[in-house]
């Protein structure tokens, strides 16, 4: 017979909530308090994840487009490239 234990880690902490967000917080939420900070916690990160992946992207895209119309770097770009072929025959 297999049995399978799921064991979750966490961490307590307290969290200071104004009495009229507790109390609203408690109608909706009942006495799963936790499970709901937790998870409209990690859905606000996700959402700063992902809007960092994306301002990322955005500064990629805006230095490859400066690279691109820069002529120097693009001569210098392809003797690199040139060097790399040859390094790779």
């Amino acid at each position: 017979m297999c049995v399978q234990i799921f064991c979750m880690t966490g961490r307590n902490t307290n969290i200071y909530f104004q009495e009229a967000t507790y109390n609203r917080l408690r109608q909706i939420t009942g006495s799963k308090i936790s499970k709901f900070v937790n998870e409209a916690v990690e859905e606000k990160l996700k959402k700063i994840e992902k809007t960092k992946i994306e301002d990322l992207k955005k500064r990629l895209v805006k230095g490859y487009k400066k690279v691109a119309k820069n002529k120097e770097m693009r001569a210098e770009d392809k003797v690199w490239e040139g060097s790399v072929e040859d390094g790779i025959k």
